[in-house]
């Protein structure tokens, strides 16, 4: 396979000062999507400049508390990301904000770049977030809706994040969404950010391009790896059997409707209709999350 290395970030391959992993994008070479893994010991903090950016603060593992324009959010955050869903803050482009752990954990900070800025800070529960059980069978994966359209209002930023019971396929069908097709399709680069459960776990993903813009990756990935998807189709991502799979999705594009529209690759678009026959993974949800 050809560019993988440009695509997969091993873990610590992109740490950059407080951050385990710094995604910006410049780094990318896209518009719009970026994201951090931020971890902090107990009492430390870390101050947050959002610039041009819009941003999410997501408890990983532990919880924090982060203040900003006058603001307080106490995150009670999770355990680990297959524990349950957790709350969260977003914050607005242009603002200042103090991230502070009294007992440590790690957070997810995904960004999109964004020219608006008329949403203000504020708190999301953790009992608002859908959890949607998507596929059937071997296809059965669950994914926690954070910040999507008809979910939580933002300027351009799109957060999920997906689980799927190890011996799953999931982001499958392969799909793309790097074109800007009115009621079909929307443009969007993509970051994936995986952990996997397990000391030695892994998984792969596959994404692959048109014969117009070619992109050919296919990585082993494990806890701390991330992969980047500026086009293309992207799945599946596979879960080894026994090792339970996360992933953290962050995308954002030019479009100025915030618009989440993706099309299947037609030679295996037919996977979906077989679902119709088949039971959702009993695995799910995950440590006795509700779907909604």
């Amino acid at each position: 396979m050809t560019g993988t290395s440009k695509y997969h970030l091993p873990r610590g391959t992109s740490a950059d000062g407080p951050y385990d992993l710094l995604v910006t994008p410049e780094s990318a070479g896209w518009g719009h999507s970026g994201l951090r893994i931020l971890t902090l010991k107990p009492g430390e903090a870390h101050a947050l400049s959002t610039q041009d950016s819009e941003f999410l603060v997501l408890p990983l593992a532990g919880s924090c508390t982060v203040t900003t324009d006058g603001k307080t959010f106490e995150l009670a955050g999770r355990t680990s990301v297959f524990a349950s869903a957790t709350d969260f803050a977003y914050l607005p482009r242009a603002s200042e904000a103090l991230i502070s752990s009294a007992d440590g954990g790690r957070f997810a900070l995904p960004s999109a770049r964004t020219e608006q800025g008329g949403h203000s800070a504020r708190y999301g529960r953790r009992e608002d977030v859908p959890v949607e059980l998507r596929g059937a069978g071997a296809c059965s994966r669950q994914v926690n809706n954070y910040c999507l359209p008809g979910t939580f209002e933002a300027e351009q930023l799109l957060v999920c994040e997906v689980l799927t019971p190890g011996g799953n396929w999931s982001s499958y069908p392969p799909h793309k969404h790097d074109e800007a097709r009115p009621g079909v399709e929307s443009e969007l680069e993509e970051i994936y950010y995986f952990e996997v459960a397990g000391e030695n776990g892994f998984a792969y993903q596959r994404v692959y391009g048109t014969e117009e813009r070619p992109i050919d990756v296919l990585a082993e990935v494990r806890s701390g790896d991330t992969v980047l998807i500026p086009h293309g189709w992207h799945g599946p991502s596979i879960a080894a059997p026994g090792y339970d799979l996360y992933y953290l999705n962050v995308m954002a594009g030019p479009g100025q409707d915030r618009a989440w529209l993706i099309c299947d690759d037609p030679a295996h678009g037919w996977v979906r209709a077989t679902w119709e026959s088949q039971d959702i993974d009993d695995r799910l949800p995950f440590e006795g999350l509700d779907a909604q």
